[in-house]
């Protein structure tokens, strides 16, 4: 009875649901079609429709054929296969990881690409095509399988964003130092990781089509072992699918899409995120697309019509010599990264955060002990960073220029190297307490600044103050730098404070405009003049080069305050760390208690942004660290941190001036070597532990 009454009513629906999506599959294929054609006729030669209609019938002049058929017939089918490509891959990861979130960006695949071409690049041996297709490749699998590895399948996108965007920051790290030690041959890197589609004929297109098609097909051939994945690894047991090799066999192929995608036109962001979730959202009304083997061409659309719009929508906002100079990749990532924040601030996490710290108890001797072999420690490694560089130098000579007795030379060496020490130190100090007051108020020991958007939206503002200015002076770049940053604060904190600042939507809100800023750094380096690409490069990368008492006066300033007010807040911050009910419970307002904190955290990585460029993992380890040592007590744990941070920010600068000197490498990127493998350890120490 129950079968012959619902089977009628179930295939007018299925009917009805196959229908609406074939229609909008051709509304689809209509909207990449024309904005192919209008993407063809954008550029910096006055070539219309008619030209090219002329061109694609070889009844064209010399030069309105040699513009369409050398530069604007590839470039836009290179937009329409890094976006195929790009869009298939976010869905296959998406799918086998249970993740909303997973996509080549998140999961590291372009960072891993990235830093295997950069290492490629420093040795000087040039590659075709298909060898650095398949060096990409390689790069860009290790990086999914360790993201993969360290944050679970359907953990929950707080672990995947976290080992992902970690992860990133080292690699990206890596291939910086490698650009600023190789500079000839690494020459155009940079701009490469940006990601353009402009390409100088069909050859490229050509030899990655066939590899990106392969890939396609392999996926398609899964597609009835990834649908029984989405019902979970035990169902699809029972069904007889091998679920081990059906996971493997979709990253490998999703890495070969990707990588097929950044060996043709570099990382073009956040294609793979956002068009299989554009696509998830018709499921609820084209049942057809729930199945992958429907979802897979559908999104593969989606992500061409994604890139093709985008450089549509950059030429139409620009004119045509800016919009050569500006990769299709930059709109891209803005775009997605808008499309983040939505998404992270409407979507609930249901995996949770990273597990707290186990609660230690330590006697005061043994923190007392620790407390003063930091300090004998930090003060070491300060009178090293004055001593030792591309000219080593005596105590004796320290005693001499502090009493004003040395020669010419000892005075120049200590009147530059002194500033950078004291910039160290002061950094590090600042980014490790706002670290401890992040981690504090997110309940997120695996949290701080930089993942909160606060760092990079600081970098934006001292970025357009250094590239604006050739005279930019200190207070200059540091209010620069502190509007960015409370500009991002003011997006992250205004979108998390709805429901009370949950520690999961601020860190995805905040990764989205970290992601955003990025973006907007790159922008502002690629249109800039080289010698101030150079010197905001110099700078992203943390350096202390070049610094002057003057420059750390900002920072000093409000370290003492922030220092002041954490220590006599310590209390309050030791509820707000607990959990959601007991700081209520003793009366305790916890929104304005967690915004007064942010705040604080915000002015503090300003002012260290602005001091000594972006540094990041100090604000993750200093206070992880100092409470593996000495409990969960801020009172213990903000003098630990402090020093801790200052510890390894002053030894990372040290480290960097003296080990390749007289060449250089900026504090940020040997924080970020030191730090990631750190991170990645505490990843998988959280997830052994669940």
């Amino acid at each position: 009875m129950a079968v012959t009454t619902t089977a009628p009513a179930t295939r007018p629906r299925a009917a009805a649901s196959r229908t609406g999506a074939a229609a909008v599959t051709a509304a689809l294929l209509v909207l990449v079609a024309a904005l192919a054609v209008v993407d063809i006729t954008q550029g910096t030669a006055a070539v219309g429709a008619p030209e090219v209609w002329k061109a694609l019938t070889g009844r064209a002049g010399d030069g309105d054929a040699s513009v369409v058929v050398a530069s604007r017939l590839p470039r836009m089918c290179a937009g329409l296969l890094v976006g195929a490509l790009l869009g298939a891959a976010g869905a296959a990861l998406q799918r086998i990881s249970r993740n909303a979130i997973a996509s080549p960006d998140t999961l590291a695949v372009n960072a891993g690409s990235y830093l295997a071409l950069g290492i490629a690049a420093a040795t000087g041996v040039s590659l075709p095509l298909l060898a650095s297709s398949g060096i990409a490749f390689v790069g860009g699998l290790a990086a999914a399988a360790v993201v993969l590895g360290l944050s679970g399948l359907g953990a929950g996108t707080v672990r995947l964003i976290l080992a992902g965007s970690a992860l990133t920051l080292g690699l990206s790290a890596v291939t910086q130092a490698l650009i600023l030690l190789f500079p000839e041959q690494t020459e155009g890197l940079y701009a490469w990781n940006q990601g353009s589609i402009a390409q100088n004929g069909f050859d490229g297109v050509l030899q990655m089509a066939p590899v990106g098609l392969a890939g396609l097909a392999g996926l398609l051939l899964l597609a009835r072992r990834v649908d029984a994945l989405a019902l979970g690894d035990d169902a699809a047991r029972g069904v007889g699918v091998p679920v081990r090799s059906t996971r493997v066999g979709a990253v490998v192929l999703s890495a070969l899409l990707s990588t097929a995608a950044v060996t043709l036109a570099g990382p073009v962001g956040f294609v793979g995120l956002c068009a299989p979730a554009l696509v998830r959202l018709l499921t609820r009304r084209f049942h057809a697309f729930t199945k992958f083997r429907s979802a897979l061409p559908f999104t593969a659309l989606t992500g061409a019509a994604l890139v093709l719009g985008s450089d549509v929508l950059l030429r139409a906002l620009v004119s045509s010599d800016t919009a050569v100079a500006v990769p299709t990749g930059v709109v891209t990532s803005l775009v997605g990264a808008v499309f983040l924040v939505v998404l992270a601030a409407r979507v609930r996490d249901a995996g949770g955060s990273a597990p707290a710290d186990r609660l230690r108890l330590r006697g005061r001797t043994v923190v007392v002990a620790t407390t003063v072999a930091l300090a004998v420690a930090v003060v070491g490694v300060s009178i090293a960073g004055v001593l030792l560089g591309d000219s080593k130098l005596l105590l004796g000579d320290v005693v001499n220029w502090a009493q004003g007795n040395a020669g010419r030379t000892v005075s120049f060496v200590l009147e530059t190297r002194v500033p950078r020490v004291l910039a160290a130190l002061l950094a590090g100090t600042a980014l490790a307490l706002a670290g401890t007051i992040v981690q504090a108020v997110t309940r997120n020991p695996l949290a701080e600044p930089g993942v909160l958007g606060v760092t990079n939206g600081a970098a934006v503002g001292a970025v357009v103050v250094v590239t604006s200015t050739a005279t930019a002076g200190t207070w200059a770049v540091a209010g620069g730098a502190f509007a960015g940053a409370a500009l991002s604060a003011l997006v992250v904190f205004g979108l998390a404070a709805r429901g009370g600042f949950q520690q999961n939507r601020l860190v995805l809100v905040g990764f989205g405009v970290a992601t955003g800023a990025a973006a907007l750094t790159s922008l502002l380096i690629i249109l800039t003049d080289p010698f101030n690409a150079t010197k905001a490069l110099t700078w992203l990368s943390g350096s202390t080069y070049g610094r002057t008492y003057t420059d750390s006066l900002p920072l000093a300033l409000v370290l003492v305050v922030g220092i002041a007010v954490a220590l006599s807040r310590r209390t309050e911050l030791d509820l707000v760390s607990l959990d959601e009910d007991t700081p209520r419970l003793l009366g305790l307002g916890l929104s304005r208690a967690r915004l007064g904190f942010l705040v604080l955290a915000v002015l503090l990585s300003a002012t260290a942004v602005a001091a000594a460029g972006t540094i990041g993992f100090v604000g993750l380890v200093a206070p992880h660290a100092a409470r593996a040592l000495v409990g969960r007590r801020h009172v213990r744990v903000i003098p630990v941190a402090l020093l801790l941070g200052a510890l390894l920010v002053c030894t990372a600068d040290l480290v960097g001036r003296t080990v390749i000197a007289p060449a250089q490498l900026g504090a940020g990127l040997m924080t970020a070597v030191i730090g990631t493998p750190y991170f990645m350890y505490l990843l998988a120490r959280g997830r052994g532990a669940k």
